[in-house]
């Protein structure tokens, strides 16, 4: 099998911080005629933590974009458009998990989250600067935390944090005084910092059962995306066995469950319950097993 004409890094991505909820905003916008005209039967069960996910798709997104020549040359049958849309999908479902956090009252606890966030990303960010320190943390990532200001970075913050620090949990448990229950928590505050501070500025949104169907929706369509150029780097890449480097399973490192190259990012869905789910994700990638 011929490799790609682009060189392509071996560097394990890092996690990538996610959007301000504007440019997220408009991302769900331009989405939304495929959300809601998405068959009942294409939604599949919300099995992992939707901001890790998001974070993980755009972490990698830069090394997927370079082998797009290469996917256009040699498998002419796939459907370029959903590479080409990955991003627009992420951060549409990431917008859509953010209504629906708003959906619950999220906005009411702004002032405890602010003061809460803050602490956990400078103790955690601390941390993080010693690991680097030591080469088991990428640096420039962590550079890069550190260099965010303002309530919206420090909700972003918080997910790249969780992100990066849970990605790496096997391998530097016990070298840090950082704690798994930190990394899970920073992991969901996140979130829901952004989500007050969005209600904040734009007030409530739409309610639980709307927003959830939508969050389904988005989320469906992010995974079929994502799925679908995993096969595509899968088959380029299968010689040089850095596939799952490039575009990693979003399961990876979930419960125990084995990985493989085509590992789903998640299961067949009860469409009854798949429209609007209520519970909360279970084990986010890389988090402790505890959640």
């Amino acid at each position: 099998m011929a490799k790609p004409s682009s060189p392509v890094s071996k560097k394990k991505p890092a996690p990538s911080a996610l959007a301000a909820p504007p440019q997220a905003a408009a991302a769900f916008d331009r989405t939304l005629p495929e959300i809601e005209s998405l068959s009942p039967d294409r939604l599949v069960s919300i099995k992992i933590d939707i901001p890790r996910a998001v974070s993980k798709v755009l972490g990698v997104l830069p090394g997927l974009r370079a082998l797009r020549p290469a996917i256009a040359a040699q498998l002419q049958q796939h459907e370029l458009a959903l590479l080409d849309r990955l991003e627009t999908y992420a951060l549409a479902a990431w917008y859509a998990h953010l209504l629906w956090l708003s959906s619950g009252g999220a906005e009411n606890a702004l002032k405890p989250l602010l003061a809460e966030a803050a602490a956990l990303r400078e103790n955690l960010l601390g941390d993080a600067e010693a690991l680097a320190r030591r080469g088991l943390l990428d640096a420039a990532a962590v550079a890069e935390i550190r260099a965010g200001h303002g309530h919206v970075d420090t909700a972003n913050d918080l997910v790249a944090l969780s992100a990066l620090l849970g990605g790496r949990w096997s391998d530097i448990a016990g070298k840090t005084a950082a704690t798994e229950e930190e990394v899970k928590r920073a992991g969901e505050i996140g979130p829901q910092l952004l989500t007050a501070l969005g209600a904040r500025e734009h007030g409530k949104g739409p309610g639980p059962t709307e927003a959830a169907d939508k969050r389904a929706r988005a989320f469906a369509l992010l995974v079929r995306a994502y799925d679908q150029t995993r096969r595509a780097v899968t088959y380029l890449r299968w010689n040089d066995g850095d596939a799952d480097t490039i575009a990693p399973s979003l399961y990876k490192g979930r419960g125990g469950r084995a990985a493989s190259s085509n590992d789903p990012a998640t299961e067949p869905a009860d469409t009854a319950g798949a429209a609007a789910p209520t519970e909360p994700e279970v084990a986010p990638e890389g988090a402790p097993p505890s959640g």
